[in-house]
């Protein structure tokens, strides 16, 4: 199955890398109008340039976009108008609207569509397999030095929506409330900022993303009655602590356990850490973008999961809009 590559800059490039490393996809080649980022895929990877659209398309079965934010859309719409499977970086468009065409342009031509939330393909996430989660208290953090790349959009958009994603994922439930602050400190959006999403099952995420630290985190702690989880998603490892009550039918050996009083009784903690087997995320989920295709099954991370991240993300930047108009007029003394 050949896939075609829409963008050859920083990301794209580890996108081609990636795509030459699967034994699945076949490289039909790239497109990018900037010479300079062409040259060097061309002298990297000794792949294909191609400076029209519908040449491409006639040579590829599905394409990957990896462009800046604001192109999404057009070129993802004309993909699917051509009838090609498509693999969007996140997040998935720009706009609410565009996002929205995108699904009824997909249905209607009737191509798979998967979006780049990576995070969901990082061993610190996969290595919980099969754990039952019904977390009701989530924190994150996710803080990266600033690059002007990326800029395009929000901090939220940018980098938060990565955990909007996972949190969306791991909550079934309605968001019911979002509170939201965030500053622009070297762009002209937000590039820092803090969200607290309340879910109708009574669960709370409270998420913190910021591109002007000193130093990289990308951590996720989830909450749950008996479960505390630590997921490093930049080490690429995670922690489970469980909780037994004294008489629990399923005690583990007490060697494994470490004994404490609290006013709840007698309580057992055991501490894991999954095993977490290397994998270069970004490949894997070009594999299963093609296995869905193959399959004609389900994307792991379906353009709707995409949308939801989306709307979520503009929800967030509609509540620090308003908290700024307060701040203005003086409503928040």
């Amino acid at each position: 199955m050949k896939i075609a590559l829409l963008g050859a800059g920083h990301l794209g490039k580890i996108h081609l890398k990636c795509i030459l490393a699967t034994e699945c996809w076949e490289l039909a080649g790239f497109y990018d109008l900037d010479d300079k980022n062409a040259e060097s895929a061309i002298a990297q990877y000794d792949a294909k340039r191609y400076k029209s659209l519908a040449e491409l398309f006639a040579e590829c079965d599905a394409v990957d976009i990896v462009t800046p934010t604001p192109s999404h859309y057009d070129l993802a719409a004309k993909a699917i108008r051509a009838g090609k499977h498509c693999f969007i970086e996140k997040p998935v468009t720009q706009t609410i609207p565009e996002g929205r065409k995108l699904l009824q342009l997909a249905e209607k031509h009737g191509v798979k569509v998967q979006v780049g939330h990576v995070e969901r393909f990082n061993p610190a996430f996969t290595a919980l397999g099969g754990m039952t989660l019904n977390p009701m208290f989530i924190e994150s953090h996710r803080l990266a030095a600033f690059q002007p790349r990326g800029t395009e959009v929000s901090v939220i958009l940018d980098l938060m929506i990565h955990d909007l994603d996972l949190v969306l994922h791991l909550v079934k439930s309605p968001v019911t409330k979002v509170s939201a602050s965030g500053v622009e400190v070297l762009s002209n959006t937000p590039d820092i900022a803090n969200a607290r999403i309340e879910f109708a099952n009574g669960c709370v995420a409270n998420l913190t993303a910021s591109r002007i630290s000193m130093k990289q985190m990308r951590k996720m702690r989830l909450f749950q009655p008996d479960h505390y989880l630590s997921l490093d998603f930049l080490e690429k490892n995670a922690q489970i602590v469980r909780l037994f009550a004294q008489d629990a039918s399923n005690l583990p050996p007490t060697e494994q356990l470490m004994e404490f009083d609290t006013p709840l009784g007698k309580k057992w903690l055991q501490l894991s850490m999954p095993d977490v087997a290397p994998v270069n995320a970004i490949q894997r989920e070009l594999e299963t973008f093609h296995d869905s295709i193959a399959t004609n099954s389900e994307s792991i991370v379906t353009l709707q999961d995409g949308f939801e991240a989306l709307k979520l993300a503009h929800r967030i930047l509609k509540e620090i809009e308003i908290r700024k108009g307060m701040a203005g007029s003086g409503s928040l003394r």
